[in-house]
């Protein structure tokens, strides 16, 4: 079945939307068990589709997680980490091959609006990685003057750019959701009018703070202005896949919907959810890494599906390859074809054997293998026992939390409350030697390990004096 189904798709290989949003937790969406507002276009979406409930990132932190979404490869591998500001000198390497760049080489027209945040300067930005148009900001929201935590000076007007063009500075953010809604939906328009098949990158800025959301969409969740962000989002969401039925596209097209991390817990009230899962953003715990994912494909994903395989997005590069029929990158990447996963063959599997988690700058946290996730010694932000931030301040981390070697499994205990090293030694040594695997691949700050396999970034050489 899964042939048949395979070599129709190369005679007629789909469009694909991704929608990322920022910051958005594994608990915000109705579907997945948020109260407080209701999501009804992206629950449907996963009605008509499969939601996956154990998708993950594989750095929970923006610039590290898109890089790994557009090229299949761990952050670390190709030198991105962390969130790249307005003073970076360094980008996304033109030796990358991503997302966009293998769409171009089968035919197809290729978009982003809204977040790019690979780099700002010219060798970094999307238009010279694949993508035929770009609207939107190079980095985060809130890296402006205004951001509540920063000295005076700190950052630069925020920049607005079409294409390669900084058109404005300082851009009105509550037409962000709305704005780049419109400008995907307008793509897609053109795309179909040509005839010509499309990717289609919708990167939200939001609910990332500063939380901002249309004078229309104002009040609407009832819950204050994260539900009416959120409400926003999948509104637009509702646009989207409405546009591809009026097209007559909608059966032949991918729509995929996720996130780069979990929530920013600090903000409190303008924060998200993790439905329970420990910690969130800026964190290896599940809360940080373990996002919401749905899947969108009429005919071809079967309907109402929920899925527990794990797989993340450095795997979604190798699925479309195999979808569209584009030959992977020339250079290593980490993801593996999940297309088992996505289109609920029988007795699918995860496309990989082992999950490697970093953070910071190439500091290798923990490792996982089936259900069992190993937590290696390190430090890491926590809100437990401090006060919340509230009306888009936030409350200050706890810095200097700490966990020792600790073994959980995700199976039975996704909270990671119970650690239960001591009773199975035989799962730590295992995992140890992954890990040990990693670091050798890929480096680990905390062990000051460097990488065999680890490639450059881009970068902007100083002038000489």
């Amino acid at each position: 079945m899964l042939a048949l189904a395979l070599s129709l798709l190369m005679s007629s290989p789909p469009n694909v939307v991704i929608i990322f949003c920022d910051d958005l937790g594994y608990g915000d969406l109705s579907c997945q068990g948020e109260q407080r507002w209701r999501t009804p276009h992206l629950d449907a979406m996963a009605a008509e589709g499969v939601r996956f409930t154990d998708f993950c990132v594989s750095q929970p932190v923006c610039s590290a997680s898109r890089a790994s979404l557009l090229t299949g490869c761990y952050a670390n591998r190709i030198s991105i980490h962390g969130a790249l500001g307005p003073h970076a000198k360094h980008g996304l390497s033109s030796a990358e091959t991503t997302l966009a760049e293998l769409f171009k080489a089968e035919g197809y027209a290729t978009a982003i609006h809204g977040k790019w945040h690979l780099g700002h300067l010219p060798p970094f930005l999307p238009t010279r990685h694949g993508f035929d148009e770009f609207s939107g900001i190079p980095y985060s929201n809130d890296m402006w003057p205004s951001h509540p935590e920063a000295k005076k000076g700190t950052y630069p007007p925020l920049p607005f750019f079409e294409n390669e063009e900084v058109v404005r500075v300082q851009p009105d953010q509550k037409l962000f959701t709305t704005g780049f809604t419109d400008r995907i939906i307008s793509f897609i328009r053109r795309s179909h009018a040509a005839n010509t098949p499309f990717f289609a990158y919708l990167a939200h800025p939001m609910p990332h703070v500063p939380l901002f959301v249309s004078e229309a969409g104002a009040g609407q969740s009832g819950d204050g202005v994260l539900g009416d962000v959120i409400a926003e989002i999948d509104r637009g969401v509702g646009q989207i896949l409405e546009t591809l039925q009026e097209l007559g596209i909608d059966e032949d097209t991918l729509v995929l919907f996720t996130s780069d991390n979990g929530p920013w817990l600090s903000y409190g009230d303008h924060a998200g959810t993790t439905a329970g899962l420990r910690e969130g953003k800026g964190t290896t715990f599940e809360g940080g890494v373990r996002v919401p994912c749905i899947a969108r494909w009429p005919g071809t994903i079967p309907a109402g599906r929920v899925s527990g395989v794990h797989w993340m997005t450095i795997d979604v590069l190798p699925t479309i390859a195999a979808l569209i029929d584009a030959p992977l990158p020339e250079q290593t990447i980490d993801g593996r074809d999940a297309t088992l996963v996505l289109l609920d063959e029988k007795n699918a599997s995860p496309p990989r054997t082992t999950s490697a988690f970093y953070y910071h700058t190439g500091q290798l946290e923990a490792v996982r293998k089936g259900r069992w996730k190993l937590h290696l010694p390190h430090t890491y932000r926590t809100m437990q026992g401090q006060p919340q931030g509230g009306g888009g301040k936030p409350g200050r981390y706890r810095w200097n939390a700490k966990i020792q070697e600790s073994l959980f499994d995700l199976e039975s205990d996704p909270y990671e409350r119970h650690d239960i090293a001591s009773t199975h030694p035989e799962v730590v040594r295992e995992l140890r030697e992954v890990a040990e695997q990693w670091r050798t691949r890929l480096g680990d700050a905390l062990t000051d390990r460097t990488g065999s396999e680890v490639r450059p970034a881009g970068q902007i050489d100083p002038p000489a004096n």
